[in-house]
């Protein structure tokens, strides 16, 4: 896919992998909508992408909220007359353990953030991306593929994402629209600092080691390559793809490098 002139929707593009994402896709001289539900500083990154050669609009989404997703898809239509790319990025999260919780609600909010977010946004941008012949953008993580200690909420969303768009992948063989799904390994973003804990509030501070995980822009650049070749599967770090097949023949071992892994805050 050649991308100059691209009209692209990114979801969660205030901060981390959205942000970086945006930033990236804006040299190669594309038409951005950018989505988050922080406007001012989604007005900044929309800056930003203008003045590296791209053409960018904000647009204030909350994707857990179907009207909101309605919403984008008609200011993207109408500011850019069609839509080529959708990125499924938005994203919550949460670090504590089941036993520990006090409000179980917060698995309700990531489920509708995490899954449900990108239910409502493809449902909405499907037409146009089946004219467009166009490419689905899932960001989902490792942990949509093995369980993760202290992020059961998060996990079970990501899970579910990766069995969504699988499905829809199979759907729409035929139609023109691809489907790829992004797999991260921990990434710094923002979205450890809001990571909600036992008690229901965010933590405030990114429990990990932020110096020995993937940088925003690395995880970027990776997802840039997977929208040119219209990947299937991309899984971003080498413990995550040997985790993969390892899990088969020895998933009690997958168990204990997933502990390791939260132990280690790494």
């Amino acid at each position: 896919m050649q991308l100059a002139g691209k009209i692209i929707v990114i979801t969660g593009a205030s901060t981390g992998i959205g942000e970086a994402l945006a930033l990236a896709l804006a040299r190669r001289e594309t038409r951005l909508v950018l989505a988050a539900r922080d406007g001012a500083k989604l007005a900044q990154v929309a800056e930003q992408c203008v003045r590296l050669g791209g053409r960018a609009i904000a647009h204030v989404t909350d994707v857990a909220k179907p009207a909101d997703c309605q919403a984008l898809i008609d200011r993207t239509l109408q500011e850019f007359g069609g839509l080529d790319v959708l990125v499924n990025n938005a994203g919550s999260t949460m670090w504590a353990r089941f036993d520990a919780l006090t409000d179980l609600s917060i698995f309700e909010q990531l489920m509708k953030v995490n899954y449900l977010g990108a239910v409502y946004l493809t449902h909405r941008a499907l037409a146009a991306l089946k004219v467009s012949r166009g490419l689905i953008v899932a960001v989902t993580s490792l942990a949509g593929f093995t369980g993760v200690p202290e992020r059961s909420g998060y996990t079970a969303s990501k899970h579910a994402m990766v069995g969504f768009f699988e499905s829809l992948r199979i759907e729409l063989d035929g139609s023109g629209v691809d489907v790829t799904i992004v797999a991260p390994d921990f990434v710094v973003s923002e979205v450890h600092k809001r990571a909600i804990g036992a008690d229901g509030k965010p933590l405030g501070a990114s429990p990990m080691q932020t110096s020995r995980i993937m940088t925003a822009a690395d995880c970027a650049a990776r997802i840039v390559s997977a929208i040119e070749h219209r990947r299937r599967l991309v899984i971003l770090s080498a413990r995550g793809r040997f985790g993969r097949w390892l899990k088969l023949i020895a998933p009690r071992l997958i168990d204990k490098i997933a502990a390791n892994a939260i132990r280690r805050r790494y």
